[in-house]
């Protein structure tokens, strides 16, 4: 059965017995920023907090997670924010995950399979258009081509020549020139993206993935697969993650068409950088004086090291965009000139 890529990761993932419909925690295949270290969700608090400000603190202060997981990344802020009594009173905390909630969830966080349609406050998409499916073409001798799969072993053929809304996507944004050249079609992650920007009343959104700019497109494109922890044969039968990396430049301009007032662009390690993650050791005089506190300065900086590493997580790419309020202070550095 040959099926295009967007249909055949839809299944594969979504579908009723689909990778990440299972329920199965997505930490026993991979890891992100979140399962690393608390001081992700630390970083993030400070984000929210300049965005709470640039809101004239409301009553009420959303915090959406959107592709949740297990709702690690949701507690980690929900915690952090318990040093500051005046802003966790006023955090609504949502994860949206497709999955039911998962056991011993912190009850200040409500699960749900939709994003809210009215949100003010701040928006996190943390891995989640890496996993939103996509289509795939080829340049062929006889010019673009959407390619075919079978689901069953993850072999290709050559489909249907591209045409209207994706082949426009293609010339726009992932241009391709040589025989032999793929492009993953972001257009379904644009309109996702969109959708994020239009449900945001007033405040903040901002995704992170690794992701490529028109410039620097791979010429094979990015579509890979995990499992139990390691890399593994691209096949979309639901027994494994299957991502691909995003196009954030295509997504930010599909966000100001959605009506975002500011937008940012920057690595993970520059922003985490802003907001006071630093990965410093602890200096050795406190390793006589305080040898317990000397060893989580340690590990601390550690973490932080694993998150700001260029090559590894801190390569990712942050996409900020915002409706009603300017860039937060800790990300105006990220705004294009």
């Amino acid at each position: 059965m040959w099926i295009p890529w967007r249909e055949a990761m839809e299944r594969a993932l979504y579908g009723p017995a689909g990778f990440y419909a299972r329920g199965e925690p997505p930490s026993r295949h991979f890891r992100t920023s979140a399962h690393v270290s608390p001081r992700f969700g630390a970083a993030w608090l400070t984000l929210l907090r300049e965005v709470d400000a640039a809101l004239g603190r409301p009553p009420t202060l959303d915090l959406v997670d959107i592709g949740a997981g297990r709702g690690e990344l949701l507690g980690q802020i929900v915690t952090a924010a318990d040093a500051e009594p005046s802003l966790a009173a006023r955090i609504s905390a949502v994860g949206v995950e497709v999955t039911a909630p998962p056991a011993g969830l912190d009850s200040r966080i409500r699960w749900q399979p939709r994003l809210p349609p009215r949100i003010s406050g701040l928006v996190i998409a943390n891995e989640w258009l890496d996993n939103i499916p996509v289509d795939v073409a080829e340049l062929t001798a006889d010019g673009p081509r959407q390619m075919l799969v079978d689901p069953a072993v993850g072999t290709e053929r050559v489909g249907p020549p591209l045409a209207g809304a994706d082949l426009a996507w293609v010339r726009a944004y992932w241009p391709l020139r040589r025989c032999g050249d793929r492009a993953e079609i972001g257009r379904s992650r644009c309109q996702a993206w969109s959708g994020v920007i239009r449900s945001l009343h007033r405040g903040m959104a901002l995704a992170v993935d690794y992701g490529h700019d028109r410039a620097h497109r791979p010429a094979l494109g990015t579509l890979a697969s995990y499992q139990h922890g390691r890399q593994v044969r691209v096949i979309p039968d639901g027994s494994r993650d299957l991502t691909a990396h995003v196009a954030l430049d295509a997504c930010a301009d599909a966000g100001r068409r959605a009506g975002a007032r500011a937008t940012g662009l920057t690595t993970q390690r520059r922003a985490l950088r802003a907001v006071g993650v630093t990965g410093r050791r602890p200096g050795l005089a406190t390793a006589a004086a305080d040898p317990l506190g000397y060893t989580r300065g340690l590990r601390t900086a550690a973490e932080e090291a694993t998150l700001l590493d260029p090559a590894s997580l801190g390569g990712f790419t942050w996409l900020a965009q915002t409706v009603e309020i300017g860039l937060p202070p800790s990300l105006a550095f990220a705004a294009p000139t």
